[in-house]
């Protein structure tokens, strides 16, 4: 069975992974507890001292807002931290995968990013910082970056479950409209990772399952019409939906209008094709509302 050692335990891709996972691949989840994601010797020394077949890093500074008021945690997780693995990673030729984002691009191309764009991140500690992160990774033979967009699953908090909160406690709900991207299942995304794991495993220097991935359900959404997709499926919402322009919600931290992700070398190399978001969301929504977590 093959065995993977995973930073972090409480996100979303890592729940889902560990739920994924079952008698598929046994998985070592360190929380921020565990190992200090600041300390690069303690993360060398975890890996080093690790039963593993590959290292998973879902762990990453994601308050994007935060991240202006706080870049020197930001930079030690999002960039020090990843190049600490890969460098720990290389002195054992462990596999390394590591989550990254769409907010690496400036939406200014308004039409799907491939891996093959320049990114070229919006003024933002975010998306820099995942940047070099990315370059850290990707400098090392046997590293892979996914590139992932607007994750959603029924085991944590994030827009979906937000917004559908939300419809049932107000009377309106205003949600933008104007921004785009390709929503991407943290339950999906994880079920792949188990799946291929034993690819990566077994790879050798050179192989193309190595390098730098977008992955994201099929379909292009807004906000707005993610959210209504979810909104739709609860019995117990009251709320009006109004689209907004990304403009009503003024951020400390500047986003893509567009940063929908070309999934097709996802194809091409793994013979991968994701289901369309919308199916993946209503299965999300219909979980949430029947487990009862919208009333909490």
């Amino acid at each position: 069975m093959i065995r993977i050692l995973q930073f972090g335990s409480t996100g979303q891709v890592a729940r889902c992974v560990l739920a994924a996972a079952e008698a598929r691949v046994q998985v070592t989840a360190l929380s921020r507890a565990e190992c200090d994601l600041s300390d690069s010797a303690a993360i060398a020394a975890v890996i080093e001292a690790a039963d593993c077949d590959l290292v998973l890093n879902c762990a990453a500074f994601t308050a994007v807002d935060a991240a202006e008021s706080d870049p020197e945690t930001a930079v030690a997780v999002n960039v020090d931290a990843p190049a600490a693995m890969a460098r720990a990673c290389a002195a054992r030729g462990l596999p390394l995968i590591h989550l990254s984002t769409d907010y690496v691009f400036d939406g200014a191309k308004g039409a799907l990013y491939a891996e093959t764009d320049v990114a070229t991140p919006l003024a933002s500690v975010y998306a820099r910082s995942k940047l070099a992160g990315e370059a850290a990774v990707l400098a090392y033979a046997k590293g892979v970056v996914f590139r992932i967009a607007w994750v959603f699953s029924p085991l944590s908090r994030n827009f979906v479950t937000v917004m559908m909160r939300l419809a049932r406690e107000r009377d309106e709900v205003r949600i933008v409209a104007d921004q785009t991207s390709t929503p991407t299942s943290a339950v999906d995304l994880a079920d792949f990772l188990v799946r291929t794991a034993s690819r990566w495993a077994g790879a050798s220097e050179g192989d193309e399952a190595f390098g730098l991935f977008h992955f994201a359900n099929a379909g292009i959404a807004t906000r707005f019409e993610l959210a209504s997709a979810a909104i739709a499926r609860d019995p117990q919402t009251r709320a009006r939906l109004t689209p907004v322009p990304m403009t009503a919600f003024p951020e400390p931290s500047p986003r893509p209008v567009y940063s929908a992700l070309d999934t097709a070398k996802l194809s091409r190399v793994f013979a991968e094709h994701p289901r369309p978001w919308r199916e993946a969301v209503v299965e999300t929504a219909d979980a949430l509302v029947a487990n009862g977590a919208l009333n909490s």
